[in-house]
């Protein structure tokens, strides 16, 4: 990997060399521009607003605009001069449980290795801290030309860090949450929780993109002088008109992409009130009558696996029986073929 960054991780007075390297890379296709009249590449030049001439880099300046519109030019020069002590140094500011971390606060992921033979010991001392400590140091460094939040966590044999936005920086979710007073039954939670175990658990190994592979195979298809039949849209929009409904079918298409019976649906029925007194309810609730069909389903679909192997083992048993019974009843029958007298010919 190249590294894009050197400096140093500050330790307190510790100090390991290091060198850094992306951890990640961009799969995306990316398009160019072009002009559809005879497929030039379109470009983009720097022209100035003023005087609508095409300047160069040389002649490229930095400056701030203020909130009245005011442009103040700030120079590579102002800004050296300005102190930045993390501009060679990810300094350690102190150390966390991974949970504190906000995964909202996560940026782009690093891989830090040792620079040289003399940082490999600091390093493994670093790295095995963090490991016994089960936390994840938090860490100021500069980057690209401004100061960065960081947290440095093991990963296998290495420390990665990854940029963290500033608490700042984090955006408060007002007005995003649905309105208040949506209220979700027992029911839809059963039948949801269903659904959940239904699917199972994530394999992201497994998981790529499919619009980049479509992608490929289009620009395959027309670097060929092909062409690719566009695929209809089975989606519904994001509709749901029935939710009981949509639960249920998700459940039944669910099961059936696992290889399950996806026959048998749970029965939900509709809470026509809530008169009950709360005792009502949880007495309701504790008698097997008042258990819902679709918490049946899930106990099914916990034990699917192990009554289908008891079931084979069973079955096994039962041929393996079978064939030992009608062995011995063969056996019999032989034995006593054997030990049965022979009868004298008679002669006319």
């Amino acid at each position: 990997m190249r590294s894009i960054w050197n400096g140093a991780i500050s330790f307190g007075l510790v100090s390991i060399p290091v060198k850094l390297m992306n951890a990640t890379e961009n799969h995306s296709i990316s398009f160019r521009q072009i002009h559809l009249a005879d497929g030039g590449r379109i470009r983009y030049r720097k022209v100035c607003e003023l005087d609508e001439q095409e300047v160069t880099g040389a002649e490229t300046g930095k400056a701030y605009e203020d909130a009245d519109g005011a442009v103040i030019p700030v120079t590579d020069e102002d800004l050296a001069s300005l102190p930045l002590p993390t501009s060679k140094t990810i300094e350690i500011e102190g150390f966390v449980p991974a949970s504190a971390i906000d995964p909202l606060q996560l940026d782009s992921a690093y891989y830090l290795s040792a620079n040289g033979v003399t940082a490999a010991k600091p390093y493994a001392l670093l790295r095995e801290a963090l490991k016994r400590s089960e936390k994840v140091a938090v860490a100021k460094y500069a980057l690209r030309g401004r100061e960065r939040l960081g947290m440095l966590r093991v990963v296998d044999d290495v420390i990665a860090m990854h940029g963290l936005l500033w608490p700042d920086e984090i955006r408060t979710p007002e007005g995003v949450a649905p309105d208040a007073g949506i209220k979700v039954r027992d029911a839809e939670l059963d039948l949801a929780d269903t659904l959940m175990n239904t699917l199972g658990e994530a394999d992201l190994d497994t998981l790529h993109d499919d619009y980049r592979e479509a992608v490929e195979e289009l620009v395959t298809a027309k670097a060929a002088g092909g062409t690719v039949e566009a695929e209809e849209d089975e989606g519904g929009g994001g509709q749901v008109i029935d939710l009981m409904a949509a639960l249920e079918s998700s459940v039944r298409a669910a099961k059936e992409s696992h290889g399950e019976d996806g026959g048998e649906v749970a029965d939900v029925h509709p809470i026509k009130g809530r008169k009950a007194a709360s005792g009502a309810r949880g007495a309701a609730k504790r008698t097997a009558s008042g258990k819902t069909a679709a918490k049946r389903a899930a106990a099914k679909n916990a034990t699917a696996k192990k009554t289908a192997s008891k079931t084979a083992s069973k079955t096994t048993a039962k041929k393996a029986a079978a064939k030992k019974t009608a062995a011995k009843k063969t056996a019999g029958k032989a034995a006593a073929k054997r030990a049965a007298p022979s009868r004298p010919r008679t002669t006319a």
